[in-house]
């Protein structure tokens, strides 16, 4: 790459980041890679995007499937990341088995090596709090079980008040059709409040999903008011009334 195609590089990563909102965001996301291709290039694609916007990652702190893609994609872009795990999965997470790296060497290679700056903490509500307490918005790409329930927490806090971030959903090849029918459902039957289908953001693309983010703002009322929440010295809660504006 010449010269004037780095210089054009550097402009843009730099008008990009000048423009986002967000410092740093965490991903939610899933330890394996899935069975198909498109939920490992989606990772990159976030990676990519986030370093094209200079935002740093925070995540769960795993080497492997998904995380480990979208945090070294990160890392090697230039931009920070801090994972955050409990001490009993380091070995789960952290690391993986000659098997698993035999099924998945055609989608990324592993060295079973930290990525980052890496929290260790006693449970999962560590971990969680510990998340949201560095970060200023949240993504969910395609996961199981742990990547659903971070989810869904982030958006049950917004709704009772304990944070205002953005949070996105990375519907990557309608993985997560069922789920945001299910939710259409609740709406329907009278058990998620109308404002309150809007606490989040979804898209198929990364670029789609920051941009909406960025655009993001509250529109719901809130359970209860941000003062009975005693969160001021986790910091993991509310942003300034500038941000609100």
């Amino acid at each position: 790459m010449g010269d004037g195609a780095e210089a054009d590089s550097s402009a843009e990563m730099a008008t990009a980041a000048a423009s986002s909102r967000f410092g740093t965001i965490c991903v939610f996301c899933g330890s394996n890679a899935g069975r198909r291709r498109v939920f490992a290039d989606a990772a990159l694609d976030l990676g990519h995007e986030l370093v094209r916007r200079g935002i740093d990652l925070v995540y769960g702190g795993g080497s492997i499937g998904l995380m480990g893609l979208i945090a070294r994609t990160v890392r090697d872009g230039g931009c920070g990341v801090v994972g955050v795990i409990p001490r009993a999965l380091m070995a789960v997470e952290a690391f993986c088995s000659s098997s698993y790296l035999h099924l998945h060497t055609e989608i990324f290679q592993i060295s079973g090596e930290s990525v980052g700056e890496v929290i260790v903490v006693a449970d999962m509500h560590e971990r969680k709090a510990e998340m949201a307490r560095r970060s200023e918005a949240f993504i969910a790409l395609p996961g199981g079980y742990g990547t659903m329930e971070e989810l869904l927490e982030m958006i049950t806090w917004c709704q009772l008040g304990i944070h205002d971030k953005p949070v996105g959903l990375l519907n990557v090849d309608g993985y997560y059709d069922p789920l945001l029918a299910l939710f259409d459902k609740g709406e329907a039957e009278g058990f998620i409040n109308s404002d309150c289908r809007q606490i989040f953001v979804s898209a198929p693309t990364a670029s789609e999903l920051l941009t909406k983010m960025e655009q993001y703002t509250r529109s719901h009322q809130e359970v209860a008011p941000a003062t009975s929440w005693e969160i001021s010295e986790l910091g993991y809660g509310r942003t300034t009334d500038a941000d609100q504006s």
